[in-house]
């Protein structure tokens, strides 16, 4: 047989190992770069230029109580909230029908307050009902009341981020849960004004350059009439040898 080819590679035995112990996943350690360490867009997550600042909030166009300036919202948003809040939810996010809001507004805000002036109501009827039953059902109520606080604040939230608005007067979910139908007033009011038609932006009007017209010098030659169905007059062509 022949003899084996002696190996490349040398064995340590545990007496030639390294004293130092290296720990599992020490040599797995990501490495930095520092020409790929650069800001990102939080939304697409592209690179940003290094001159890039992010635009300063702005104030709120109308006041939290200015609900009188507008008065079809304000009247809507008196009387049926829960369309005035479809209304908002599809200008902001226009793949959302408002019927979808609207339903869930009307069942959680509406339902929640009608429930409880039956409670009321009840309670002051019969007097026999029972005061821990009664504490209960306020309890629920209230805490329906602030999760539709947080999830209109969401959407505040949203049109804030989208038109770079200021926290105003504080937090979008406290807002709702303190002021809430002044809260869809104001925004349905900064929505209709930034994308209302009489706020026009300046633009640019091109007319279109008048039609030339090209005029030869020439007098134009006589074309014969060529042959047509509702014309009996005939083009005779005469063949000549050469």
């Amino acid at each position: 047989m022949e003899e084996r080819k002696q190996s490349r590679y040398v064995k340590l035995s545990k007496d030639q190992s390294p004293l130092e112990d290296i720990t599992p996943g020490e040599l797995n350690q990501p490495i930095q770069v520092p020409q790929l360490d650069v800001r990102k867009c939080p939304e697409c997550r592209q690179p940003l230029p290094e001159s890039y600042s992010p635009p300063a909030d702005e104030p709120w166009t109308t006041g939290i109580f200015g609900c009188a300036e507008d008065r079809e919202s304000c009247l809507t948003g008196l009387f049926c909230p829960c369309v005035l809040f479809g209304r908002n939810v599809e200008r902001l996010k226009e793949d959302t029908p408002w019927t979808g809001p609207c339903i869930c507004h009307a069942l959680c805000v509406e339902g929640g307050i009608s429930l409880a002036v039956a409670t009321v109501a009840a309670t002051s009827i019969f007097p026999a009902v029972d005061p821990g039953t009664v504490c209960l059902i306020f309890e629920g109520l209230m805490f329906t009341w602030w999760m539709c606080g947080i999830h209109t604040g969401q959407v505040r939230q949203s049109l804030q981020k989208k038109y770079h608005l200021k926290n105003s007067p504080c937090n979008a979910c406290c807002v709702h849960c303190c002021l809430h139908w002044c809260a869809l007033c104001q925004e349905h009011r900064e929505m209709k004004g930034r994308l209302s038609d009489n706020l026009f932006s300046e633009m640019t009007v091109v007319n279109p350059p008048p039609v030339q017209e090209m005029k030869s010098t020439t007098e134009d030659k006589e074309i014969p009439e060529t042959s047509s169905p509702n014309n009996n007059e005939h083009t005779e062509v005469e063949i000549q040898a050469v």
